[in-house]
């Protein structure tokens, strides 16, 4: 089936209302089997909370995964899914969004599913733009095979796989992708479900490759690995929102702010007088140096935690690209003969 005649069937197609849906609309009759108090279940319930939103028929999403806690998403969702084999996810669904432009693809992997055996196909969707939105739950830990380190656990961790420490230097998984030019990076948290339905919809309404990882609890094998960021205790002197257009200020009474020094961020007070809202770095989502700067802050605990939307820009999309192409060739070739292709040139006869 070329992509002119799938076209014409879904513009002949009878228009039919869309149909408005909740939460409740999006929960299959699966029971859900994450260990008790996991942050997976604060992800899934946001993503059931936002997608009634989008006004997306439910027939037209579709959720793919790998091999992971993550990946059982698709199960819990009433929508089409794919659990694939591990870290094939992102492959998966490529092929699946240019095949079926018309659709809207998610994908949800794991620090492990998407960085680890995943890790290349990851970066390649990032660099295509293919539309596809992809949630990487980042526990810093492989919690499905009970505690080895992951490709995001921190140097010198102790785990089941490395009882003497970790000997690795961990991804940093926005760097990742803003190396490989997703055009949509961003964070969020699993225990502010506030944040993490603004940040879900910015990434269904972004056109491209829409990267968030979420900092995910898990209570068994690397409890408390975010609680700085996510504790009420803690989380005003540690957490940075960044909101486009507007300075970096954080602290319970918003009396500290970020200031470039250089190119190296640094903290300062705006208690003192010393320092105004003026001398900070005001957030650009279209600022490719500003991206990777923020991302790096992650390195450097005497900085708060950038969350939010780090980078957001808009380049050519794969699928739309491979489309024209498609429909240039028929044009030009004609819509051209399965039969005729496998048939031309020296055949012979097997007797």
């Amino acid at each position: 089936m070329t992509m002119k005649l799938v076209n014409e069937i879904l513009n002949n197609s009878p228009k039919v209302p869309v149909q408005k849906y909740n939460a409740k609309d999006f929960q299959s009759d699966q029971d859900v089997r994450w260990c008790p108090g996991c942050g997976d279940y604060s992800i899934l319930a946001q993503v059931q909370r936002v997608l009634p939103e989008l006004n997306i028929p439910k027939h037209n999403l579709v959720f793919v995964s790998g091999i992971g806690c993550s990946s059982r998403f698709p199960y819990y969702m009433d929508t089409y899914g794919f659990h694939g084999i591990h870290g094939r996810a992102a492959a998966i669904a490529s092929g699946l969004k240019v095949a079926r432009p018309d659709l809207s693809v998610w994908v949800a992997t794991g620090d492990g599913d998407g960085l680890s055996i995943g890790g290349n196909h990851f970066i390649h969707i990032c660099r295509r733009n293919i539309n596809v939105k992809i949630l990487l739950f980042n526990n810093q830990i492989y919690g499905l095979t009970k505690g080895q380190y992951s490709p995001t656990s921190e140097f010198g961790k102790i785990t089941k796989s490395s009882p003497y420490g970790s000997p690795d230097h961990p991804f940093n998984p926005l760097l990742v992708a803003l190396g490989a030019e997703a055009s949509f990076v961003a964070r969020s948290l699993d225990r502010d479900p506030k944040h993490l339905q603004t940040v879900i919809k910015r990434v269904a309404e972004h056109q491209g490759t829409s990267f968030v990882e979420v900092y995910q609890n898990c209570n068994v094998f690397n409890d408390g690995a975010f609680s700085i960021f996510t504790e009420k205790e803690t989380k005003d002197d540690n957490v940075l929102y960044l909101e486009h257009g507007k300075p970096m200020v954080f602290g319970k009474d918003k009396e500290k702010g970020i200031k470039l020094e250089g190119f190296t961020p640094t903290v300062v007070s705006l208690k003192d007088g010393r320092y105004s809202i003026n001398d900070l770095i005001v957030h650009n989502e279209k600022d490719t140096m500003l991206s990777f700067i923020l991302a790096r802050m992650s390195s450097f605990p005497e900085l708060p935690r950038p969350i939010g939307v780090f980078y957001s820009v808009t380049r050519p999309i794969y699928e739309e690209v491979v489309t024209q192409q498609i429909e240039t060739a028929i044009k030009k070739q004609g819509e051209g003969d399965l039969e005729k292709l496998l048939t031309h040139g020296e055949t012979w006869t097997i007797k």
